[in-house]
């Protein structure tokens, strides 16, 4: 069943982006069922964070499904987590097409998808349905909102009790002035609503934030996360910056995502570390495509890590090879268990 995932995600790659990523959702769902369940991962790569016990620190990112279709799909490619989103509370159809492109000879994607799902009582049936894998959902305000922080609120209230935790995305650099939400004041107020939505439940809230911070955002953003109580955050979304590419979409608006963006996302989550110590949970993402990739991240300062582009070059079998390397490089360097490398480059 793997081999045929494997030639279909070959064939799939000679198609328009986004018409393939349609089209592994609904082989996804059609296959998922089949799928034999992963093998036990290494007790070296178990992780407890969030209150949540974590088979593994190799997560899915928010992007890939953004309705929640297939979740236990995804968790059985061998992932220790799956977050999907982002989710709006009114359905939305996103920016114009095409709006998706691959860069090849970088191993990048660059979007400027804008949101676009089924709102969230769309998710909040397939959640529903879903099984007992660890299950995370990002969710977002409206393009048209009149109030996109009384958005978050709205969302939270209705996903929050099918996940096992809530991100709060206000980084995407799709949607027009929703980055203002990383702003001291704003942020604030936002996370604010959300922890007040959120009352005595005690969800795990994490917030995304972007890669295109400079030394003085990450300050406020550190001090609020602190100061509100959250649980953690998620760095990073994708880039409005263009490193030098070589693909001919390079000048294409929207994020860049994939294999440029390792190294300044990697900066930026140690930073944040730097800030924040073992007080918040983070989790790295941005460029990660081999167990090097995800070691770094935990090196840096990750308790858990996720990925997304890379999966479009690497095909399903990528998780298991990430996995595998990661614990060789545990052990190459004397670490029992992931716990104990997180931060020591921080």
């Amino acid at each position: 069943m793997r081999n045929l995932l494997d030639f279909g995600a070959c064939l799939l790659a000679r198609l328009p982006a986004e018409t393939a990523h349609d089209l592994t959702l609904s082989l996804m769902a059609a296959l998922g069922p089949l799928l034999p369940r992963p093998l036990g991962d290494p007790p070296s790569l178990r992780v407890s964070a969030l209150g949540l016990d974590f088979p593994n620190p190799v997560g899915l990112a928010a992007g890939f499904d953004k309705n929640a279709r297939v979740p236990d799909a995804m968790a059985r490619l061998g992932f220790g987590f799956v977050e999907c989103g982002t989710v709006t509370p009114k359905a939305q159809a996103g920016n114009p097409k095409p709006r998706l492109f691959r860069l090849r000879e970088d191993r990048a994607v660059i979007n400027r998808m804008g949101f676009n799902n089924g709102g969230m009582e769309m998710a909040a049936a397939n959640l529903a349905r879903r099984g007992s894998g660890i299950l995370g959902i990002n969710i977002g305000a409206n393009k048209d909102s009149a109030d996109r922080i009384a958005d978050y609120r709205t969302s939270f209230a209705r996903l929050a009790p099918l996940a096992d935790y809530v991100t709060v995305n206000i980084s995407s650099p799709n949607t027009p002035g929703l980055r203002g939400l990383q702003n001291k004041d704003e942020l604030n107020r936002l996370i604010g609503t959300v922890l007040e939505a959120r009352g005595g439940a005690k969800k795990p809230v994490l917030v995304k934030i972007a890669p295109d911070l400079d030394e003085t955002a990450l300050d406020e953003i550190a001090a609020v996360a602190l100061m509100t109580g959250i649980d953690g955050l998620i760095v990073s979304n994708t880039t409005i910056a263009r490193p030098p590419l070589q693909s001919r979409h390079f000048k294409q608006t929207g994020g860049l995502s994939g294999a440029p963006l390792l190294s300044a996302s990697t900066q930026i989550l140690r930073g944040v570390r730097q800030r924040v110590g073992n007080r918040l949970v983070l989790i790295g993402v941005g460029g990660i495509a081999c167990g090097a990739d995800a070691y770094a991240k935990i090196r840096a300062g990750a308790t858990l890590v996720q990925l997304y582009t890379a999966l479009v070059y690497g095909g399903p079998g990528l998780v298991a090879q990430i996995k595998s390397e990661l614990a060789e490089c545990l052990v190459r360097d004397g670490y029992d268990n992931v716990a104990e490398a997180v931060g020591v480059d921080a």
